[in-house]
């Protein structure tokens, strides 16, 4: 079963900074995140021009104005963001049950029930922080989370308490395949799939907010040697600090598929939810640095042959 809503299961003791900061009213988190945000966009500057360049590719149709107005949400929205992870520090269950809602559960839960491991693919998107904390809270199962570990020494112990505070496991995504095969009980294994595979030989090419993109097939790799089923967990904000979450067959379990076509189907879901939500999505991230080499394949199209 999950742990109970104020377990606290995270690998060290948060810093006293933070657990007071954490209980101060959502209101005082939330002007101190969009002030943080303001000095990032407005003085500082953060990786403005990479935001700008990636908004005015993926939406060439939208007038100057318009995307101006994506990219000050953008901000806005990692404020948001900030005070939402500095509150995961001493968040309810109860609470987080209120303000994350997961939809469609079973899909997970009958996999796990007949005895089969399922693996949950997600995007940087809205906040995916507490989506891996409601995923450990509410499942009932074991929940295995694949992460790049922090160069830092505190900031690694930091995040690991973070983001196992109910009960999930972080494993570094370079281990995962090897920690699957390992366990023998049924469990959930959880990958946030959208960064660029700059480190990996590992690639599918695909049409991609109207760019030729690299996508990490990693998920595809681990369904393939598993034969376990694969979900993607769609996210959406309903308002300011309130999440839902529905989770989405993308692969049955033991269910061949043609090279790339699991990879291209999650492609075609996040681009889904980065054009129904744009602010939402982390546009900081320089996600196209890698060209596609001049004698590869033809990347995919946007209704590409590997989409049901």
């Amino acid at each position: 079963m999950s742990a109970p809503p104020d377990t606290h299961c995270g690998e060290a003791p948060l810093p006293r900074w933070l657990r007071w900061a954490s209980r101060l009213p959502w209101s005082v988190l939330y002007a101190a995140g969009r002030g943080l945000a303001f000095l990032a966009y407005r003085v500082v500057r953060y990786r403005v021009r990479v935001v700008r360049e990636n908004i005015a590719g993926a939406f060439p149709e939208l007038a100057p104005r318009a995307r101006r107005r994506v990219e000050r949400d953008y901000y806005r929205r990692l404020g948001e963001l900030l005070a939402e992870v500095v509150k995961s520090a001493t968040l309810s269950g109860e609470e987080l049950d209120r303000r994350v809602t997961l939809e469609r559960l079973d899909v997970v839960r009958d996999e796990l029930e007949a005895g089969r491991s399922v693996l949950i693919v997600a995007a940087h998107q809205c906040n995916w922080e507490w989506l891996l904390l409601a995923l450990s809270l509410k499942l009932g199962y074991p929940l295995d989370a694949a992460y790049k570990p922090l160069h830092g020494a505190r900031s690694e112990r930091l995040m690991r308490t973070l983001r196992t505070r109910f009960g999930g496991t972080l494993i570094p995504a370079k281990d995962l395949l090897a920690r699957i095969l390992t366990r023998r009980d049924p469990r959930a294994v959880a990958m946030v799939a959208d960064q660029e595979p700059v480190s990996s030989d590992y690639k599918w090419w695909t049409q991609f907010l109207n760019r030729s993109t690299a996508f990490y097939r990693g998920p595809e790799k681990i369904a393939q040697v598993t034969r376990c089923a694969v979900v993607f967990a769609s996210m959406r904000r309903i308002e300011r600090g309130r999440y839902e979450v529905t989770l989405e067959p993308l692969l049955g379990a033991r269910t061949p598929a043609e090279p790339g076509a699991l990879t291209e189907r999650y492609a075609r879901r996040v681009e889904a939810q980065v054009r129904a939500s744009p602010a939402d999505w982390t546009w900081s991230h320089r996600r196209w640095k890698l060209r596609r080499p001049l004698y590869s394949a033809p990347a995919r199209g946007a209704l590409g042959a590997g989409d049901p």
